[in-house]
């Protein structure tokens, strides 16, 4: 590793599992200091020994449920009293409620949306605040998704509120650009999480499906997506700001069915 976030102190929200851990580790490796946020202790203090086990004590964890205001205030104040500031903000927090226009519910919404879309603008308003008062700028990045652009009918909820979280970076790039923050976006195609693997990635219809619409023909690892924030956090990228990069082997280009199929079924992939 380079080395690239030396004495950076990181946040990084729904990181006990999934992307968020990946980026957490890949922060951790590349020099910063990160305190890990999420809603399942459990799995919160788990990842957060693991990782002291490898980078010697420089994770820590915080219970946190994004979706309230106060405690998501009390998370970023956490980060500046355990590391001594805030540097780089990852809002990667997420969830989806299945349902469609004709069924969606009030509560649904309201769930995914708080979780999803709320805690990205406030976490951003406050790690902001704290940066401005720091007077050293800092960088934000938030967790889209391909589906911010492209749309499953069954996902109406989580659809619209990356959509929102495109125009939360646009937008806030341009307004934080004075104070010398960044402000970026990431949106994963299809990764192999936790959730991937014992939902579509254990049916081979489902992979098969994933695949033809994935020029690239494999699914995507949760580290590529840390590697992207990563740069997207160092001074790699320093004039990169207000836009998102889409980490989804190439889906957002393809208009039509790829068969990564050979003559034996296995894929060219």
């Amino acid at each position: 590793m380079t080395g690239r976030l030396e004495n950076s102190r990181a946040l990084v929200t729904g990181a006990a599992q999934g992307i968020g851990l990946a980026v957490a580790e890949r922060f951790l490796a590349e020099g910063a200091s990160v305190l890990i946020a999420d809603v399942n202790p459990d799995k919160g203090e788990g990842a957060a020994q693991a990782l002291n086990d490898r980078y010697n004590g420089k994770a820590h964890f915080q219970l946190a449920d994004v979706s309230d205001l106060r405690q998501l205030r009390a998370l970023v104040q956490g980060c500046m009293n355990t590391l001594g500031g805030i540097d780089v903000l990852v809002n990667n927090a997420g969830i989806t409620r299945p349902a469609d226009i004709l069924d969606i519910t009030e509560e649904a919404y309201d769930r995914v949306l708080a979780v999803n879309l709320k805690a990205g603008v406030f976490a951003t308003q406050f790690a902001a605040q704290a940066m401005i008062a720091q007077g050293t700028g800092g960088v934000v990045i938030n967790m889209s998704s391909v589906n911010a652009v492209l749309t499953i009918p069954e996902i109406l909820a989580y659809n619209l509120s990356k959509g929102a979280i495109n125009q939360l970076t646009r937008n806030a790039a341009v307004a934080l650009a004075p104070h010398r923050i960044r402000v970026c976006g990431i949106g994963p195609g299809t990764i192999m999480t936790e959730l991937s693997r014992v939902t579509a990635a254990s049916d081979e219809s489902k992979v098969n499906v994933i695949l033809s619409r994935t020029p690239m023909g494999r699914i995507g690892e949760p580290e590529e997506v840390a590697s992207v924030a990563a740069f997207l956090a160092s001074k790699d990228a320093s004039y990169v700001t207000g836009e998102t990069v889409y980490v989804d082997g190439g889906r957002l280009g393809l208009n039509y069915i790829v068969n990564h199929q050979t003559a034996s079924g296995t894929s060219n992939g």
